[in-house]
């Protein structure tokens, strides 16, 4: 007898991840509340990126666990308070340090500018927390006839990131129950983080899907074409522009870009002067306050980043990177590096060019054959973003603020950066299960793309599992 889940959000899309487990009558869990994004459709099929409403009832859910901070996950929490929960907001240690700059900058955004209601929200948030150790059980539901027991392990998705094991027992559940959520699950490779590792068991695992139908490049080949293409800038007198999401990526990329100039100063390329002239422009306030967080919770990084540090290395805060915090500087930047043949490189927000600073340097170099793109993270179904990546290598046009640009500048995707497990990566999360589920529900994915890793999970598990899309 399994659980009751219902799935409020990313049922046929990667955003507004919602999930309602229900462990006795009407009392229920939440697993996140985010955003939806782009075209992506609410559960009646409708556009849902400004649907912010929470669409079920609320006095029964008896608590909120949070997989991650990224806004997808979480961003819907002022509405879900609105509504009337009452409940706490259960998150791992790092997530409860990054949770309010986070919600503070949505609020900012999608709610109001007032600096003193915006505080009152997080106070009111703050108050809810509960942050968890990773890997201790702690029971947020008891009655006579039930008990649900919570767990977070490491996801390996961004700093914080967690899989949630929810385990229901009592009475009502005579046959102990263990559901996995596994909110988004990292690359194994992934900058910063340690990997993230397969639970002993669980009887049903709700999983994202969000590239279930491919395979990411190794990390050395990632990290070799990231240079190729930063080099032909070098080459061209142009600019390489990296839209990306403030909190995960952005610090994963300097983690590279440190690594990839600390081996040019050891080695002998032919372009290690040109490397060491080569400022890397952060622009993007937001993100340099996440650069922060993440240095201050180095004791989360993995092995590997911490022996860079012992080694006197700065993965974070290197020599040539230039933080643009004024608005003013922002502007006389993108200016500058449009009319100028000095080769760059810009990290800015937003992730999938749908607002923030990128736009502008989109804007001033997108028609420029000299400057290049480069993505490399998820571009949902109607951004900015998706249209460039899709377009963009025909010699197509995108709107952005309502003006036609016509795309001249190289248009480069890098999959093998993503912070999203592959097709084998969510694979072997599932057969590395000493028992393996009676049932995997695919959520967190295009439609195509959870039918596609339906059938490929159905073949590696033999059809011992149940797979649902």
């Amino acid at each position: 007898m399994n659980p009751k889940i219902l799935h409020h959000g990313a049922r046929h899309g990667v955003t507004g991840s919602c999930h309602q487990l229900f462990v006795e009558g009407e009392n229920s869990l939440l697993i996140d509340c985010g955003l939806f994004q782009g075209a992506e459709t609410a559960p009646d099929g409708r556009s849902a990126a400004d649907r912010l409403e929470i669409p079920f009832p609320v006095e029964h859910v008896g608590a909120l666990v949070l997989t991650h901070v990224h806004i997808d996950h979480c961003g819907r929490l002022p509405w879900l308070l609105a509504a009337g929960f009452k409940g706490p907001i259960l998150c791992s240690e790092p997530s409860a340090r990054l949770l309010p700059t986070v919600l503070a900058d949505a609020f900012e955004v999608g709610v109001t500018r007032n600096r003193e209601l915006v505080e009152r929200y997080l106070k009111m948030v703050e108050a809810r927390l509960r942050p968890l150790p990773y890997r201790e059980w702690r029971t947020v539901y008891s009655s006579s006839g039930a008990t649900l027991r919570v767990r977070l392990q490491r996801a390996g998705h961004i700093l914080g990131s967690a899989y949630v094991e929810c385990e229901l027992s009592g009475p009502a559940w005579p046959s102990r129950r263990r559901v996995l959520f596994s909110g988004d699950l990292g690359a194994p490779h992934a900058p910063l983080l340690p990997a993230p590792q397969p639970p002993w068991q669980a009887d049903v695992v709700v999983l994202e899907t969000t590239y279930g139908d491919r395979v990411h490049e190794d990390r050395r080949s990632r990290r070799e074409r990231l240079q190729k293409v930063v080099e032909q800038a070098l080459a061209d007198g142009g600019t390489v522009i990296i839209p990306a999401f403030s909190i995960g990526r952005t610090q994963e990329l300097l983690y590279e870009f440190e690594d990839i100039l600390h081996r040019q100063r050891s080695g002998n390329s032919r372009h290690a002067a040109r490397w060491a002239r080569l400022p890397i422009y952060l622009d993007s306030p937001l993100a340099g306050r996440f650069t922060e967080l993440y240095r201050e919770l180095q004791p989360f990084w993995d092995a590997e980043a911490l022996a860079r540090v012992r080694a006197g290395r700065k993965p974070l805060g290197f020599d040539q990177l230039v933080a643009i915090s004024r608005h003013d500087e922002h502007e006389a930047n993108v200016r500058r590096l449009a009319r100028s043949g000095e080769p760059a490189i810009v990290i800015a927000a937003s992730g999938m060019c749908a607002g923030g600073r990128v736009l502008n340097y989109l804007k001033a170099m997108l028609n420029d054959a000299r400057h290049n793109v480069v993505f490399v993270g998820y571009q949902a179904r109607g951004t900015p973003g998706h249209a460039i990546q899709t377009y963009g290598p025909r010699g197509g046009h995108v709107e952005l603020d309502g003006e036609r640009i016509d795309i001249r500048a190289g248009i480069h995707t890098l999959s093998g950066y993503s912070a999203h497990a592959d097709r084998d990566d969510l694979t072997r999360f599932i057969t590395r299960m000493r028992h393996l589920p009676s049932e995997v529900r695919l959520v967190h994915g295009e439609d195509d793309t959870r039918q596609a890793f339906a059938e490929h999970l159905s073949r590696a598990t033999g059809g011992k599992v149940r797979v649902v899309v």
